[in-house]
Formats: C-alpha cells, structure tokens, sequence
C-alpha cells in the first residue's frame, strides 16, 4: 500500500469524471493526494469537492499539475481533451506525465503521445480493468506501459486507485492488452448468458445455477460481479453495449492488422450489434441475457433473492510487473 508521503510527491490532474473517472479520482482524494479535476458537465464532478478537490473549467487549467490522469469514453474524447481547443496539450505550460486510463485505439494514444513529447511531457498508456463498483470496492486491475522512469514516479498513484499493476513494457503496448481483456470480456458475457439461459430452461433457477459456476473453476470475479445482473435482471448502466462494441471493434480491427482471426469475438460482436437494433442503448452490457432467452423462446423474470456480487473492498496490493 502506497504511503501517504509518496502520494503527496506531485500535485495531480484528473480529467473525466463520469462512471469510473469519479470513484478512481475519489480513490485518490481519500488517500491524500492534492486533485485538480476537470468534466465536460462540471456538475459531475463538483461532488469531488466534499473530498477536498478543486474544479476548474477546462483542461488546460490542469497544465500546471505535474501528474495529469485522463479516464474518458473513446478516442475522440482523448484527443479532444488533450490536444482540442484549450486542451490540456495546448496552452503555455504542460504537465510533466500524462496518464492516459481510458480504452482508446492505439492510433489515437499514438497521436496524443507524439504531442506530448513535443512539449516536453512523458505519457503513460494505463486502462483499466473493472467498473465503478469494482473501483470503489478496490479491486481495479491497472496495466501500464510508456517509459519506465515515468511509470514507477505514478506507480504510489495507481497502486491507490487499484488493487493490482502489471507493467508490460514501452510504447502502446498497454493498449494491446486492455483490447484484448475486452475482447474477452465480450466473449464471456455472451456464454455466460447462453449457458445461463440453457440451465434455466433446462429448469434450473438462475441463481442456483450461477452460484456453482462462481464456486466452480469456471467461477470469476467477472461471474461474480456480473451475477446481480444476471439474476434480478436489473440492468443499471456499468458499461454499455455500446462501449463494449466500440471495444470489440478495436480488437477486430488490430485482429486484421495482425491477421489474426477472431471467429469467436466476431460473432459476439454481430450479437451485440442485435442487441444494439433492439433498442438496447442507455443499459449495461449484461442486457445480452433478455436478448439470448428471447432467442431461445425463453420468458425470463428478474429472481427475488439474495446474491452476492463478490465486491467485498480489499486493500491495494503492491504491484506485479
């Protein structure tokens, strides 16, 4: 576990604020660190003040802070906060590490890198692996890859907003791996609805079948967490579907770059792209569930009993890597 003496070495930045920028910012608050934050709806991220944080209106009011953390939704949303008008890349200063957490293409982390170290500034490609509850539980998984100096100077920081990171080398290499974790999850998803359906109209209750398989070898804190979900079929946004096809998209496309096939990925990508035409927009992912008993001609209805998502909070552990 970081000291709070490490995580007062530099002043930070935080850019987005939405699902997973607050509760990782608030993470970093609690444990001591001096955050300047910046939303696009300043009103998502005034909150972060009762934690002791300051707002400011647009990302070049962060260019003073020596570690700048950016978490937003795509690529776009990367480089318009970074090299955009009054982007943090932009103004007369710039801060000295940039760290990039958001699931982006590796060409867009290419682009806003290049900037970077034109002005002088070290960036870090960092996504993560979780949700908003798993950041709150303390349980977010962290790959990291960019310079080696830069990396440990953040490691304290990133070891305080997750429990685990893996440092894989130089370059975008960080990227590579987030797309290929998503790909995955992707592809779990959608089995673990088709098989959660085929239990239950085997007649199975869905909560019973779930519950072995999180206790099987087969189970996972992915299982786990995604349970609630699945049984009660509350399906309040954690992560989109589309979010998780914007994902897919990236590792089919660096699937072709490399010619490598993903017949798998690519049918679950079609599936969501259903989904998707179904109207199912402003939900969680987990929705593949309601789709793949409708295709089985299965009614299925949320289950009024007690489960557990497997999120109990645990301390940060020390880094791997």
């Amino acid at each position: 576990m970081p000291t709070t003496q490490n995580l007062k070495q530099h002043t930070i930045g935080w850019i987005g604020t939405g699902h997973m920028g607050f509760p990782m910012a608030e993470r970093l608050l609690k444990a001591g660190c001096d955050l300047t934050a910046y939303n696009r709806t300043r009103a998502k991220a005034e909150p972060l003040t009762q934690a002791g944080a300051r707002i400011v209106d647009a990302p070049a009011d962060l260019a003073d802070r020596d570690v700048v953390f950016i978490m937003v939704s795509a690529s776009k949303d990367l480089q318009d906060v970074a090299l955009g008008p009054r982007g943090v890349l932009t103004g007369a200063r710039a801060p000295k590490i940039l760290v990039d957490c958001s699931t982006v293409s590796r060409e867009a982390s290419q682009a806003v890198r290049a900037a970077a170290e034109k002005r002088g500034t070290v960036m870090l490609a960092a996504p993560v692996s979780g949700n908003g509850k798993v950041v709150k539980a303390g349980r977010l998984g962290v790959v990291a890859s960019g310079p080696r100096a830069a990396y440990d100077a953040v490691l304290p920081y990133l070891e305080a907003i997750g429990a685990g990171v893996t440092y894989v080398g130089e370059g975008e290499l960080a990227r590579m791996v987030k797309i290929c974790h998503n790909v995955m999850l992707g592809i779990v998803a959608q089995t673990l609805a088709e098989i959660t359906v085929l239990a239950e109209k085997g007649g199975v209750p869905r909560h019973a079948f779930l519950d072995f398989i999180n206790k099987s070898v087969m189970g996972s804190t992915f299982t786990r967490y995604k349970t609630p979900a699945y049984v009660k079929l509350d399906f309040t946004p954690l992560f989109t579907p589309l979010l998780l096809r914007k994902d897919l998209d990236l590792g089919l496309q660096a699937a072709r770059e490399l010619e490598v096939p993903l017949p798998t990925a690519a049918g679950v990508r079609e599936i969501l792209q259903s989904l998707i035409g179904n109207g199912f927009t402003d939900c969680d992912f987990a929705a593949l569930i309601l789709h793949q008993a409708k295709a089985s001609n299965l009614k299925i209805v949320p289950e009024d009993v007690p489960v557990s998502d497997g999120l109990e909070p645990v301390q940060a552990a020390a880094h791997r890597g």
